[in-house]
């Protein structure tokens, strides 16, 4: 018999998938495959760990709640293509997982949603496709156009490194404790990094480390070039020395850091 499962733990933002109905969705997005590897985050309770081992080859399931384990290893019952490792995702060796993963299946705790799938990009390169549950509003943001209140660095990155492939929004009733924020799957794909992606990544994140001001100023506040460079740097890919970082395109980025001395 399962154990009772523990109360949700406010502080980890836990949220438990327990309508099986929205499965199927995350097994279609996903495009599972028997011969696939996932990686999920954030098990939870296990009900799309157990829909996961019983479609693919290998699961590897990172729960940072260890209350949670009884509860997983009753549910998962005699399933032996699931390795569940307990600890902070944030911090874990992901990339050292065997076999590596193809795939990043996870309902992702809203805490750690953003900075997972960032720094999944270049830091999990096995990954091939990602399809996540977040807050509706993270996964507007992800894909949202420049110079939309949505659109920020992490929109950059994720667009220069990935493709959207679905979208599908999820009812409230789906978690226990209901959440009082609408979430939906997001599945994207990869698609290949530009070569100075670890350059044009901290031009990002210095441009938009303060939004409100011009680039200019932007990156000279983070350190990343002198207020006369990025000036110079901006007229030579065509933008004006006063624009701001939510009117360039991701694709302006790769450009601006190529110019940038």
């Amino acid at each position: 018999m399962t154990p009772l499962p523990p109360a949700a733990n406010r502080d980890l933002g836990q949220h438990f998938l327990v309508d099986g109905n929205i499965l199927g969705v995350i097994g279609r997005l996903a495009r599972l495959d028997p011969s696939d590897t996932v990686l999920e985050v954030g098990p939870g309770l296990g009900v799309l760990t157990v829909y996961l081992a019983d479609h693919v080859s290998k699961v590897h399931a990172v729960e940072i709640d260890r209350k949670l384990g009884p509860h997983l290893a009753a549910r998962l019952g005699e399933r032996t293509n699931v390795a569940v490792r307990f600890g902070d995702a944030l911090s874990l060796d992901l990339a050292g997982l065997d076999p590596a993963p193809r795939k990043l299946v996870s309902n992702l705790p809203y805490s750690i949603a953003t900075p997972l799938v960032v720094e999944s990009l270049d830091g999990l390169p096995s990954v091939e496709s990602w399809c996540v549950m977040v807050q509706r509003e993270v996964a507007e943001r992800f894909f949202a156009a420049p110079s939309t209140k949505a659109y920020g660095g992490v929109s950059v990155l994720l667009q220069l490194a990935t493709r959207r492939t679905g979208f599908h929004p999820v009812s409230r009733a789906v978690f226990r404790p209901r959440p009082n924020v609408d979430s939906a799957l997001l599945a994207f794909e990869r698609i290949p990094l530009p070569a100075s992606y670890a350059r044009v990544k901290k031009v990002v994140e210095a441009a938009f480390a303060h939004r409100r001001k011009t680039l200019p100023n932007s990156l000279e506040l983070v350190g990343v070039a002198a207020r006369g460079e990025a000036a110079q740097a901006l007229a030579a890919i065509g933008r004006r020395p006063d624009a701001r970082a939510e009117a360039l395109w991701p694709a302006e980025f790769v450009s601006l850091a190529a110019a940038l001395p």
